[in-house]
């Protein structure tokens, strides 16, 4: 074969006609698979997360499939004036755009009541003191208990009649007793202090009758 006739093929107008069609082809394959990933992945497609707080999970369930979303729950809280079962919380938050087929995630208010230790304020804190620390845990107080003691000194919290110890847990929002001195303590020691003062013996005078008689 001569060299004329290896490149001969360059003047063969079907090996051009040829060419030009796989060309074709491979543009049209490439085009075709392009367009079904983004009929299937949504590319570019967004959708607004839907409010759903204050329903149940079932009721955002079905919102959220209406609009190509999927629900998770993922935290739990109490809030004692929210019913049991409800949405409280979610992420992405409300309004925000996303993916369909994205994944919410829910926070829902638990049915159980959470318990909290009870903070160390018996014998070391002020009727102030103890009061301030219970109610920021989340506690509520019930009229003082008084007892024989210091003066609005706390020496102990009750709860439903039985006293707690430092760290036991009871369920938040618990209705406590704080028992506090009546400042009867300090009284009977001054009381005692002023008896064995007034019963103290008159001291006896040093000089004697004879003495004071030989002035004279």
């Amino acid at each position: 074969m001569t060299i004329k006739e290896f490149f001969s093929f360059k003047t063969n107008k079907f090996f051009w006609l040829n060419i030009i069609a796989m060309i074709v082809v491979v543009i049209v394959m490439v085009f075709g698979v392009l367009k079904w990933l983004d009929m299937h992945t949504h590319h570019g497609e967004t959708v607004m997360v839907p409010d759903v707080k204050g329903m149940t999970v079932e009721e955002a369930t079905k919102m959220f499939r209406n609009h190509g979303l999927v629900c998770v729950i993922s935290d739990t809280k109490y809030v004692k004036d929210k019913a049991a079962g409800i949405i409280l919380d979610l992420k992405p938050g409300v309004g925000e755009k996303v993916k369909e087929g994205r994944t919410v995630y829910l926070t829902v208010n638990t049915q159980d009541i959470p318990l909290r230790a009870i903070p160390d304020v018996a014998d070391n804190s002020s009727l102030r003191q103890a009061e301030a620390k219970l109610q920021s845990a989340g506690f509520k107080l019930t009229e003082i208990q008084l007892i024989h003691g210091e003066k609005d000194w706390v020496y102990g919290v009750k709860y439903q009649g039985r006293q707690l110890t430092a760290g036991e847990k009871v369920p938040v929002g618990s209705a406590l007793t704080l028992m506090v001195g009546n400042g009867a303590g300090n009284m009977l020691e001054d009381d005692a202090t002023d008896t064995s003062m007034d019963t103290e013996e008159p001291v006896a005078s040093d000089a004697s009758p004879a003495q004071e008689d030989s002035w004279f």
